[in-house]
């Protein structure tokens, strides 16, 4: 051994090396302290105070004390119009909590002063969950969804319907005598992937519904979160050796994938390209309205030649699984649990079965956009659920990304470079002057205006009292209406969502009987993030006389039902 090393190992015991160890994460988080922003004094804020020691407890007590902190924040300052700064992970600075009056001039910054795909980045620390900077730095995807969804959302609905009679047939079953007790969070699990794969990938069978397939998609989302929670506990220097460990079983999770979804990729690309170049064979050949043909529209569109790389196309469907997996099955879990947990006299189950069974009567057996604009009921009560079960305590997080800053006009506060900025979605959704009994669930609180209106005689009816409630739908966000983010960067899927939740409770109503359960099971708080109740168990049977024709095509085919 060289002398220089041998020298270095016969002083390198287990106490130095420890105390090394120690010595570089103390320095690490100093070096942390030191690099965030520094926000004024004259800010009000909750916590332990200023300083790097209280800096210090308010991030060992971030985990069980933020909701805590964000109440009492609102509370005694968002409430009454006044910012206030709450504090955050050892990774991330402390947030700035806009009060509601701030809200659009927040919205309305330039991008270019106030990011949002910043903010998403530090709160998923994307480079590492989504694999690699490049990917994390370009929303291309986003934008993908933005140009595509809305144009694809009617050719979406038939398949949509017909993945939801599969999953739900195969989770709930189809037996009309016995009482099935399922794992409500397990259920929406193997429902909300199998149509997101068809949305994503299209219709081949023997892959959008391949069990492997749907299990890493499942397990790469799973990832992201448990990650997201790790990268929390580390301070920001650290991430670069800690990322790349953390992250190991991601990779795993999407190579895993990546053997189901790389074939087809390729041979889109291969039917495209052939199309394109004119081959007779190709002559009447559609490419399927999927998220894989709309990425190679858009990059074609642009000259993207990085995006049109199959491994490229693969890794783009992680972002978009997880954001459909893991808000779509904590909002189908809420809102069932919501439903089946409220005061039997009020009939919220039987009214939503009524509305169900009538529009889909109408539309002949088969969903359209206009006979789902027409579930007033089932609507309402979905956007109910997302007011009253919110699964994260703060919601439209910005990141300043201006170097000189970001000053309010108004108030005449200033946030520094890497400031976060963010709303407060519990107080918001539970504030009792703006929610009547915020915290019951009232499934019709924003159908009965609603259906009063469609029942007046025609010259009663004003053109700008319908739109006003209108916006009372799901998909319309608001300063008070967070659930699908707010502002020109809300949620670009949220219109498939919407028609994908509809349609799967449309079904379930009409389909099965739910007993009812004395009392919603309790959540979990961890920092800002909900731990939804994974054990929450319902009992389900299938409806004897229910409906039973194809939910897909209408055709006589589940007999099995009757």
């Amino acid at each position: 051994m060289d002398t220089s090393f041998g020298v270095l190992f016969e002083h390198l015991t287990a106490g130095r090396f420890v105390g090394a160890v120690v010595i570089f994460t103390v320095t690490s988080f100093i070096v942390d302290f030191a690099s965030k922003p520094s926000y004024p004094d004259s800010l009000p804020r909750v916590g332990h105070g200023k300083g790097f020691v209280a800096s210090l407890r308010d991030h060992w007590s971030y985990f069980t004390r933020f909701q805590d902190w964000m109440q009492e924040g609102y509370e005694k300052h968002s409430k009454y119009g006044r910012l206030v700064v709450v504090p955050s992970s050892a990774s991330r600075p402390a947030k700035i909590v806009i009060p509601q009056s701030q809200t659009t001039w927040m919205l309305e910054q330039p991008d270019s002063v106030i990011g949002t795909h910043e903010a998403h980045n530090d709160i998923l620390y994307s480079e590492y969950n989504f694999l690699g900077k490049r990917l994390s730095d370009d929303v291309y995807h986003t934008r993908v969804v933005h140009k595509s969804i809305a144009r694809a959302l009617s050719a979406l609905i038939p398949g949509t319907q017909e993945e939801l009679k599969d999953s739900i047939d195969k989770v709930f079953g189809l037996d009309t005598e016995q009482w099935k007790s399922v794992n409500v969070w397990d259920s929406w699990l193997s429902i909300v992937p199998q149509v997101t794969n068809r949305m994503l990938i299209g219709a081949d069978g023997h892959v959008n519904r391949n069990s492997a397939l749907l299990e890493s998609m499942v397990k790469f989302t799973d990832c992201v979160v448990q990650s997201s929670f790790l990268f929390c506990m580390f301070p920001k220097s650290l991430h670069p050796i800690v990322g790349p460990l953390l992250t190991i079983p991601n990779w795993i999770h999407y190579w895993r994938g990546a053997k189901h979804t790389l074939p087809v990729i390729q041979k889109r690309l291969d039917d495209m390209n052939k199309k394109a170049a004119g081959d007779p064979a190709y002559h009447d050949w559609l490419e399927p309205e999927d998220f894989i043909t709309w990425t190679i529209r858009v990059a074609r569109a642009e000259g993207n030649s990085f995006e049109l790389q199959p491994s490229v196309i693969a890794k783009r469907l992680l972002p978009i699984e997880f954001a459909a997996i893991h808000t779509t099955t904590l909002t189908g879990l809420n809102m069932i649990l919501d439903l089946v947990s409220s005061d039997l006299s009020l009939g919220y189950l039987e009214g939503l079965r009524e509305e169900a069974a009538r529009v889909f009567k109408e539309e002949g057996g088969k969903w359209t956009k206009n006979g789902l604009s027409r579930l007033y009921r089932i609507d309402s009560a979905i956007r109910e659920s997302q007011r009253l079960s919110i699964f994260a305590t703060t919601q439209v997080e910005r990141k300043v990304v201006a170097r000189s800053g970001i000053t309010n006009p108004t108030q005449g506060w200033h946030a520094p470079y890497g400031s976060s900025l963010v709303l407060n979605w519990q107080g918001l959704h539970h504030d009792p002057d703006l929610h009547h009994e915020p915290e019951r669930y009232d499934a019709f609180r924003y159908s009965n205006p609603r259906e009063e209106y469609e029942s007046r005689p025609a010259e009663q009816k004003d053109p700008a009292e319908a739109l006003r409630l209108k916006k009372m739908g799901m998909v319309t966000t608001s300063d008070s209406h967070l659930a699908f983010s707010h502002g020109r960067h809300a949620c670009p899927g949220r219109f498939f969502v919407a028609h994908e939740l509809k349609m799967a409770i449309a079904y379930i109503v009409m389909n099965y009987d739910i007993k009812h359960i004395n009392k919603k099971p309790e959540v979990q708080w961890m920092g800002q993030t909900v731990i939804p109740p994974l054990q929450a168990r319902v009992e389900v049977r299938r409806r004897k006389g229910s409906v039973s024709r194809s939910y897909a095509d209408g055709n006589n085919q589940d007999r099995k039902a009757e």
